[in-house]
C-alpha cells in the first residue's frame, strides 16, 4: 500500500508543476486526500467490511468534496 501512496505523490509531481515538496501534497492536496482514503474504503469494500467503507467514503467526500463510491476499482497510471 505504500508503494502505491508513494506512486500517487509521483505523479501529482509529474501533473502539477506547482507541487513543491512531498509536504505539501500531503497535507495541502484535496484529490491525493481524496485517493488515499478512497484506498481504505476500497480496501473496507474488498473484505466485506461494507458499513465502515461507506463511512470513510462519506468522511472523505465531506473532508475534500470529492465523492468516490467504496466499490469503485481505480486503476494504476
Amino acid at each position: 500500500m505504500f508503494e502505491r501512496i508513494r506512486e500517487d505523490i509521483r505523479v501529482v509531481f509529474e501533473r502539477d508543476p506547482a507541487a513543491r515538496s512531498t509536504l505539501e501534497i500531503l497535507f495541502c492536496y484535496p484529490g491525493f486526500h481524496a485517493i488515499l482514503l478512497h484506498r481504505v474504503a476500497h480496501w473496507l469494500w474488498r473484505h466485506k467490511v461494507f458499513f465502515l467503507a461507506r463511512l470513510v467514503s462519506h468522511i472523505s467526500r465531506f473532508l475534500t468534496g470529492i465523492e468516490i463510491h467504496p466499490g469503485a476499482k481505480i486503476g494504476r497510471r
